[in-house]
């Protein structure tokens, strides 16, 4: 009769338990399935940040806080699922940041690494250990960990860029450093390009070192020679079933990711194109650079257009339908997990 459950145990469970907890112990077959799921699982959820909603906010912050008393005048992109948490994903942080003509946004270096994908507007710059380099709409720029970084319009339009930092991967190892530059402004060292011009051209300084480590030399990738490479895909193969034509942000000195905690991409739908399912581990921040259309993912639908952001959390199935050509630019944690053996993908 000893596999009849005994009446008691259940409180004697609960005892042991009691017990334990006073010495700092816990049982872990109560929480084995909360910690070894069967597939991902995440609090991150899908989601969509309309432009033109979120726009009128940053023009009235503009009105309220000056971007030197801000710091950073950034509008976080909370996801739904985890409200107060700062992230838009489980491992990466985005926001849109607004800088007026005249501003500065005074130099300061950590280290977590940032992207700034540029989203409306021209004639700002961003400056990197010493050198600066102006925005147009589509760039992807670099900011490499523990580099010194400011940023200024001198234009005469607002500048909008979205944030990408790895906030929440450097705060898991508990790895977090800031420092403020004694002056507003760092000196200028180089001339604008030098970092295109030394490792952007299929060329390299002899006995060159990486200049910021594991991260990519060249800090800012037009957006004009982007779209030209799309282009010159497209003209030469059909479209990926899932993709349409996507590439990968390199670094040239390694032929790796551009960054070494967030991978950026950069892919062309062509207009009434439908995708098929797509999924994988890496949860997937899209910012819309060109084009309309729908994004099913998950359970969930959006309409997309033109400087809108989406979310595909990890292993959400994500499907596309282009109404007119599409360019979207994308990061994710993806090279963490491809480091630790844990990036998984899945078609249809």
């Amino acid at each position: 009769m000893a596999s009849v459950p005994q009446p008691t145990l259940g409180a004697a469970r609960q005892e042991l338990y009691r017990r334990m907890d006073r010495d700092n112990l816990a049982p872990l077959w109560e929480v084995l399935h909360e910690l070894i799921p069967n597939a991902p699982a995440t609090a991150c959820r899908p989601a969509l940040w309309k432009y033109r909603q979120a726009r009128p906010y940053l023009m009235e912050a503009g009105k309220l806080i000056t971007a030197k008393e801000a710091i950073r005048r950034v509008l976080i992109l909370e996801n739904p699922g985890m409200r107060g948490e700062s992230c838009i994903t489980q491992s990466l942080y985005a926001g849109l940041q607004l800088i007026l003509p005249g501003e500065i946004a005074p130099s300061h270096r950590h280290s977590q690494s940032a992207l700034r994908f540029i989203v409306e507007g021209s004639g700002a710059y961003t400056a990197v250990d010493g050198e600066r380099t102006t925005m147009f709409p589509g760039d992807f720029i670099i900011t490499p960990s523990w580099t010194w970084h400011d940023h200024g319009n001198p234009g005469s339009e607002p500048v909008v860029w979205m944030d990408g930092l790895d906030i929440r991967i450097v705060q898991l190892f508990a790895a977090q450093f800031h420092e403020v530059y004694p002056e507003e402004v760092q000196p200028v060292s180089r001339s604008e390009g030098a970092s295109a011009a030394r490792y952007g051209n299929n060329l390299v300084p002899l006995a060159a070192a990486a200049p910021f480590g594991k991260t990519s030399p060249i800090f800012n990738y037009p957006y004009a020679r982007s779209r030209d490479s799309l282009d010159k895909l497209a003209q030469d193969q059909g479209p990926d079933p899932c993709h349409g034509w996507k590439m990968q942000f390199m670094n040239p000195l390694t032929g790796g990711h551009a960054m070494p905690t967030i991978a950026a991409f950069i892919q062309l739908l062509p207009k009434g194109f439908r995708s098929q399912a797509y999924r994988s581990t890496d949860g997937t921040i899209y910012s819309v650079v060109e084009g309309e259309g729908r994004v099913h993912v998950g359970d969930e639908t959006f309409e997309y257009e033109a400087r809108d952001t989406f979310v595909a959390p990890s292993w959400a199935p994500l499907r596309f339908e282009a109404k007119g050509e599409t360019v979207l630019f994308s990061f994710s944690d993806r090279p963490g997990q491809e480091a630790m053996g844990l990036w998984r993908e899945k078609r249809g």
